[in-house]
């Protein structure tokens, strides 16, 4: 039973984390918002895909 109790604390302390994590990134500017979505399409197009699959295959240019 303590392994559960354990188990339930740590997963409340990564909750916490996560939205601790999203508050920070909520107060920042736009200009940095787009500079971090332009950062994450640059690593979506190096993500293999199946030949079935269609993905977005821009980057912003900003």
């Amino acid at each position: 039973m303590e392994f559960y109790a354990n188990r339930k604390e740590e997963i409340q302390k990564l909750f916490k984390a996560k939205e601790q994590f999203h508050r920070e990134r909520g107060k920042l500017p736009i200009e940095e918002k787009i500079r971090i979505l332009v950062e994450l399409q640059k690593m979506a197009i190096d993500i293999p895909t199946t030949s079935k699959e269609k993905r977005f295959k821009r980057v912003w240019e900003i």
